[in-house]
């Protein structure tokens, strides 16, 4: 048996999925169709130039660190947010942890 709390639930959801299904339709019918001609507009790149494959090669170590950095800046603005309002000794151990996390980012940065 279906709780009488959530028949609003599923009528909303039946009507959210009855509207997306009808533009669906309707979008699908006034679309323009495709020629079908397999010209250079099918071709990867729109302007149909031939770009040669080459490999793209990406410098992992760069982007661990810029995602430590992230992390570093991410974990302090939460950690300043939850502290704004604490008194003692708690604020001060958090800006402490942040300061040894930056200097041993800058100083593992400078050795690479």
């Amino acid at each position: 048996m279906i709780a009488a709390g959530a028949f609003p639930l599923i009528a909303g959801f039946s009507l959210a999925l009855l509207v997306v299904l009808t533009i669906y339709i309707i979008g699908k019918r006034i679309a323009p169709k495709g020629s079908g001609a397999g010209g250079a507009k099918t071709d990867p790149y729109a302007c149909g130039e031939d770009m040669p494959a080459e490999e793209t090669q990406m410098n992992l170590e760069r982007f661990l660190i810029f995602a430590l950095f992230f992390l570093v800046f991410d974990v302090t603005a939460f950690m300043m947010a939850t502290s704004y309002f604490t008194l003692g000794v708690l604020p001060i151990i958090y800006v402490s942890v942040i300061i040894v996390g930056v200097a041993a980012l800058i100083l593992s940065r400078g050795k690479a």
